[in-house]
């Protein structure tokens, strides 16, 4: 079993990380859809198998890095693709897309938010969620309260902010959760 979690690891790495330096490619879905994939095949095999017993010292610590640099890297793609599902469409002038605008700096902020929540759950304080999206929300309180950017844009969109970041939020914690919790199938 050992074997297979070690190739699945490296296979799902593999994808995580080609779907940031060559996303031209294929399609960012793709790449998504794959690397989803991939994590449901290693999660259920460690659900179903149980953890490696054989799974100790150095390897455990390399699957726990590469787990890591799946939920880390491989939430922007996955984030990015269940707003595409959800803003595919759509009609409305204030599209989800075009919300984006006024979020700015929301894929570092989902790379930070990814970090915390994969550590605090991987090192056993679940607790530590509830302070993280608490800082998320504190931090972008001013914009979703306000629905526009500073300078007072009438251009950009006002109602699809609140929805995007509830949305890119639960897409991206959900995602971080998946990895941390592979890892605890497979490894513990």
């Amino acid at each position: 079993m050992t074997v297979t979690i070690v190739v699945l690891v490296a296979a799902l790495t593999v994808v995580t990380v080609a779907a940031w330096l060559l996303p031209r490619v294929l399609a960012p879905q793709v790449w998504a859809f794959a690397t989803f994939a991939l994590l449901v095949a290693l999660g259920l095999l460690g659900v179903l198998a149980g953890p490696a017993d054989d799974l100790t010292g150095l390897l455990a610590r390399s699957v726990l890095v590469d787990l890591f640099l799946v939920a880390v890297l491989g939430g922007g793609p996955i984030t990015a693709t269940v707003l595409w599902l959800v803003d595919r469409g759509s009609t409305r002038p204030d599209t989800l897309d075009r919300a984006g605008e006024v979020l700015r700096g929301g894929a570092w902020i989902g790379v930070f938010e990814r970090c915390a929540v994969f550590a605090t759950l991987a090192s056993g304080w679940p607790e530590g969620l509830a302070v993280v999206l608490a800082l998320k929300g504190l931090g972008r309180y001013s914009e979703l309260k306000a629905g526009a950017p500073s300078g007072g844009d009438a251009a950009l969109p006002t109602g699809g902010v609140a929805e995007r970041f509830i949305i890119g939020t639960f897409a991206s914690v959900l995602w971080a959760c998946a990895c941390a919790g592979t890892f605890l199938a497979v490894a513990r």
